[in-house]
């Protein structure tokens, strides 16, 4: 019998990359493509909509680097999403243990009940946080003065704390998946063993629940960090409109002003900063659960 060809056995027996061919086309014809020719705009003058030639140059980012203006915006779009990483995995993780332990329709509620903000919009969701956060008319307010507990209206709406709320509940899904997978799989002999050895609850949680999911932590931390790093919707419409983070100039230079290089130079810095910091979440990931790795 006549040999195959090695390269079309593979492809005929599904081996190697070859099923992830279509997929891995797909992401460099209508992903890679197109940011990398946003990101080339940086490099480049121009003017009416065309690319002048001959004006390749890295004045643009030179000039964006020297803005302190960028750095603010840069370091406001850090500790947003670092904030909001904090308080998804704070509010997710309880979420995620009652779902593991719970059993029959009550986590099939649970679930949907984790699952159905994923099917509105986050745009509709941040106007959602408009109505509730509102001035005195907001339900917020509303409620607290007609309880007595306030005399004047907070001001809750175009702050740091809007941002951060809205952050957090559009992003909480993020961070509850990976931790009710891992969670609801845990080996539990482990934890018996830790009880029956003279651990209390509270050491057994904190010694051995928590790293056998510190996999997911990390991952959920740097999903939730990444969108809420690059998130422009959220601050533009709960921060109001003197609240600007690095996407939302990204978003202003490239369709308000119509500034592309600079749009694009800033959509630079903002993916690279971002990719920078998830491989940090990942790297220190790596160090806390070497132990998992097999010897």
């Amino acid at each position: 019998m006549r040999r195959s060809v090695p390269w079309l056995a593979r492809i005929l027996h599904g081996r190697g990359i070859w099923p992830a061919a279509p997929a891995i086309l797909y992401l460099l014809v209508f992903m890679v493509a197109p940011l990398a020719t946003l990101l080339a705009f940086g490099f480049v003058s121009i003017e009416r909509g065309r690319i002048v030639e001959g004006t390749w140059t890295l004045e643009p980012l030179i000039k964006a680097l020297g803005d302190p203006l960028v750095w603010r915006l840069m370091w406001r779009s850090f500790w947003v999403a670092v904030a909001s990483s904090l308080l998804t995995l704070v509010l997710a993780y309880p979420v995620a243990y009652i779902f593991a332990e719970a059993r029959g329709i009550w986590r099939t509620l649970i679930l949907v009940a984790i699952v159905s903000p994923l099917l509105t919009s986050a745009l509709v969701r941040a106007y959602a946080w408009l109505v509730i956060l509102g001035g005195r008319r907001g339900i917020v307010n509303q409620t607290l003065l007609s309880l007595g507990l306030i005399e004047q209206p907070l001001r809750i709406l175009n702050t740091d704390w809007a941002v951060l709320i809205g952050m957090t509940q559009i992003h909480l899904p993020f961070m509850i998946l990976p931790l009710l997978a891992v969670l609801a799989e845990r080996d539990r002999r482990l934890e018996e063993a830790s009880l029956n050895l003279g651990a209390g609850l509270t050491g057994t949680f904190f010694r051995v629940t928590v790293p056998i999911t510190m996999p997911a932590i990390v991952a959920g931390l740097a999903l939730v960090f990444a969108v809420s790093y690059t998130n422009f919707i959220v601050p533009q419409l709960l921060g109001g409109g003197n609240y600007s983070t690095l996407a939302v100039q990204v978003y202003e230079q490239t369709v308000v002003v119509l500034d592309w290089t600079r749009g694009a130079v800033l959509a630079t810095l903002l993916l690279s900063t971002c990719f920078a910091c998830v491989f940090a979440i990942v790297g220190i990931g790596g160090v806390l659960t070497r132990w998992t790795a097999p010897r």
